[in-house]
């Protein structure tokens, strides 16, 4: 795992002649880092907006500054890099880019915002401060998503050493391997069925009796040679150190312990958007991604979304650029129409 270089110093507000901060304000402020918030950054710094990008802090679990891509080892699937590239490496990439272009990148946690009226107001540090620390004309969220996980030792250490969360993006990695995926839903049963085109083996682990998943994803599973099902059983357990050494799991029912043979473990039980800082100010879905549209559009006007905080289907970092730059165009035509009075 890696991480951004820190910035060398904390970065002053300036202060009223009552030593009160006074709020800083651009003309849009960009909230996460990973690719679809620096995307968008690059592209609205060369618009001339100046952005500001609040990535986050290192040591949260769900604004990581560089996003998902900041706990993935070798990424092989993204276009320009034909022997891949790791990911850590990649946002560090995407944000010297952006800060190239002018864009101001800060490691500060959006703790508030307030989205009711212009301008768009928010903080850092302490959310019950009198004044806000930051504001804007326009808002891009990027806030991305996180994957659910098991929470068991040695799990996020070996994220990217045979445990993942993406079939998409690793499956490649685990030709003729024996591997298991967690879960019940058609998440877990899209990743078994996609992962028998490398793995020798897919065995999905689910603690129950019976799928969740829709009936014509279960009847491609049942239908699947490769895969075996392990019912009413749950992960206990994960071996190795530098690499996945094999897992036990526990049958739910009955306790009884058993070890399971695999070199590699696709955890999928879900994502959760991390939507949180905007509850009951932009509108969201059942699940709580961001509804946009048009385009990247939010409910709220002048503010816009990109990347998995507003996509439960593809989660790629390729989309989610491709989404970051959709986010920026969108701001600076807004931004435009608004100085000309539209």
């Amino acid at each position: 795992m890696g991480s951004f270089r820190r910035l060398p110093a904390l970065h002053r507000h300036a202060l009223d002649r009552n030593g009160v901060p006074v709020p800083s304000h651009h003309q849009v402020i960009i909230i996460g880092s990973g690719p679809a918030g620096l995307t968008a950054a690059i592209y609205t710094a060369r618009a001339s907006l100046d952005p500001l990008v609040l990535e986050g802090e290192p040591s949260s679990t769900t604004d990581q500054p560089g996003g998902q891509l900041m706990l993935t080892t070798e990424v092989e699937n993204f276009p320009g890099f034909p022997e891949g590239v790791m990911g850590p490496e990649l946002m560090e990439s995407f944000r010297a880019q952006a800060v190239r272009f002018g864009a101001d990148a800060r490691q500060e946690k959006v703790t508030k915002v307030e989205l009711g009226e212009r301008p768009f107001k928010l903080w850092v540090g302490d959310p019950d401060a009198a004044e806000p620390t930051y504001t804007a004309d326009s808002v891009i969220v990027s806030t991305g998503a996180r994957s659910l996980m098991l929470d068991l030792p040695r799990e996020r250490e070996l994220i990217g050493h045979g445990v993942s969360t993406c079939a998409t993006c690793d499956g490649f990695f685990f030709r003729g391997h024996h591997i298991a995926v967690v879960g019940g839903g058609d998440s877990a049963v899209e990743e078994a069925t996609f992962l028998t085109k490398f793995a020798d083996s897919v065995t999905i682990i689910h603690r129950r009796d019976e799928l969740r998943a829709s009936k014509i994803m279960q009847e491609r599973a049942f239908a699947n040679p490769k895969i075996t099902m392990l019912w009413d059983s749950a992960v206990d357990e994960i071996h190795g150190d530098t690499k996945l050494e094999g897992i036990t799991v526990r049958n739910t029912k009955t306790g009884e312990r058993s070890p399971l043979d695999v070199t590699g473990l696709f955890v999928a039980i879900g994502h959760r958007p991390n939507t949180d800082l905007f509850a009951g100010v932009l509108t969201t879905d059942d699940d709580g991604y961001l509804i946009t549209g048009p385009g990247t559009a939010t409910n709220v006007e002048g503010v816009f979304a990109c990347g998995d905080v507003q996509d439960h289907t593809y989660r790629q970092a390729i989309t989610a650029s491709g989404s970051g730059c959709m986010a920026a165009i969108d701001a600076e035509r807004w931004l435009e129409a608004q100085a000309h009075g539209a």
